[in-house]
């Protein structure tokens, strides 16, 4: 029986995509027991992961290389594999397109191989984000075209989105609760009970695949609602001469009723600015229009052309305008003490500072180099007096605890912190908060 093979762990995983959703999950299949095989279309990623070396945050190090010893997680290019595995998560990025549309082809393509070698009675489990419907209306078909089964006789077919915050030293993927929706009772049971024997955290079942895809864009819509509320009312307290920091201190010593959100120089990472779309996207196809939500896109989008507006204001008074004028921008992760810098507004800052005419440098100590339109830029590899004294202006647009706010603030000419990185700094002649 499946059951008794999942809790007795007599199945081998398969975790197709391994970035950071798919690694961490082939970790954690792995440590509890479960042989697993990652599956990625990267050479580069499969080689480091048969090496046992690591290339994700949230991952121990020493943890991948113990299991890659063991034999229990291994990687492969080859999707022929997938005749082996019994359960598979489909870990895969869902970004926009050029027109801010959902682009499904790495799904689309992932479904397809997967199709090809797939055998009766197995687990099929999408995790990447996406638009309700999609598990129902694309993947099903498609594994079914492709096979030659019938969901839920043949195999079972689910969706449980991923809820993976780099950085985040109390939640990870260990003791995250899950959300599982599947097509039919028992494929909630069978997926369920396969995320129970590997999880700590809670796994919470629905009735339908399309009910975990519209929770999951639920929580990160909630989250980008409130943002666009605070950048909007940021920029409302500038004009006012209100310190809209302190505002957001004082409202949240309200023990109820109130959760605090905080402004900044946009949205970034993978999902914040990117689920809205997918939500406003399907919402057409139905003739209505997600006006609350739309509006707030349009206020974070214009988060970093709006701190270049402030930038110049700050370098009017040195009688200076942005063209010609140098400036440091620290930190291009999305947010602080983390790598990543998927959808960095940092570097739409740069990018918007750069078209103004300005000579831009950056220093991360989290990021050493980016690559944005497929060309490498190179940040300063430490953070000095002299750097900081050469500059006209120091953009914080992000919050890393490991910085010397004090050198800072100390060499700077002016400072624009649109994260309220300095707040512990005491002499504040020459800091301005967004």
């Amino acid at each position: 029986m499946l059951l008794d093979k999942i809790l007795n762990k007599k199945i081998t995983v398969g975790v197709v995509g391994l970035g950071y959703v798919g690694l961490p999950l082939a970790v954690e299949k792995a440590k509890v027991g479960f042989r697993t095989i990652g599956f990625d279309v990267q050479s580069l990623k499969v080689e480091m992961v048969n090496k046992g070396e690591n290339y994700i945050g949230d991952v121990v190090d020493s943890e991948l290389n113990d299991l890659v010893k063991k034999g229990l997680l291994s990687a492969t290019l080859d999707f022929s594999f997938i005749k082996d595995v019994d359960f598979i998560a489909i870990c895969v990025p869902t970004p926009l397109d050029e027109h801010q549309q959902p682009d499904i082809s790495y799904v689309k393509s992932s479904c397809e191989q997967i199709a090809k070698y797939l055998k009766k009675g197995t687990i099929v489990v999408l995790e990447s984000t996406t638009y309700p419907g999609t598990t129902e209306d694309l993947i099903k078909p498609i594994l079914e075209k492709g096979s030659n089964l019938k969901c839920g006789d043949d195999f079972y077919l689910g969706f449980s989105p991923e809820r993976v915050d780099p950085g985040n030293l109390k939640y990870n993927t260990k003791n995250t609760p899950k959300v599982v929706g599947a097509i039919g009772k028992d494929a909630t049971e069978v997926i369920a009970t396969m995320y129970r024997a590997v999880l700590e955290g809670d796994v919470h079942t629905v009735s339908s695949p399309a009910i975990a895809e519209m929770e999951k864009i639920l929580e990160n819509t909630y989250r980008n609602v409130n943002i666009g509320l605070v950048n909007e009312l940021a920029m409302l307290c500038n004009k006012m001469g209100i310190n809209f920091w302190e505002v957001i201190d004082a409202a949240k010593s309200k023990p109820y009723g109130f959760q605090a959100f905080y402004p900044g120089p946009g949205l970034g990472g993978h999902c914040i600015p990117l689920d809205p779309y997918y939500l406003s996207w399907k919402a057409r196809e139905y003739g209505f229009h997600t006006s609350m939500i739309e509006s707030s896109m349009m206020i974070n989008d214009r988060m970093p052309e709006y701190c270049v507006e402030r930038a110049g204001k700050i370098l009017n008074r040195q009688k200076k305008a942005l063209n010609g004028s140098k400036i440091l921008v620290l930190g291009v992760a999305y947010k602080q003490d983390i790598d990543d810098y998927r959808e960095s507004p940092a570097i739409r800052v740069i990018e918007e500072l750069e078209k103004e005419g300005a000579e831009v440098v950056f220093f991360d100590p989290f990021v050493r180099e980016y690559f944005k339109h497929g060309i490498e830029k190179k940040g300063e590899t430490e953070l000095t007096p002299a750097l900081v004294e050469s500059v006209d202006l120091v953009i914080i647009t992000t919050a890393h605890t490991n910085v010397d706010y004090s050198l800072i603030q100390k060499y700077s000419k002016d400072i624009f912190d649109t994260k309220n990185a300095m707040k512990s700094v005491e002499n504040r002649a020459n800091i301005e908060l967004l």
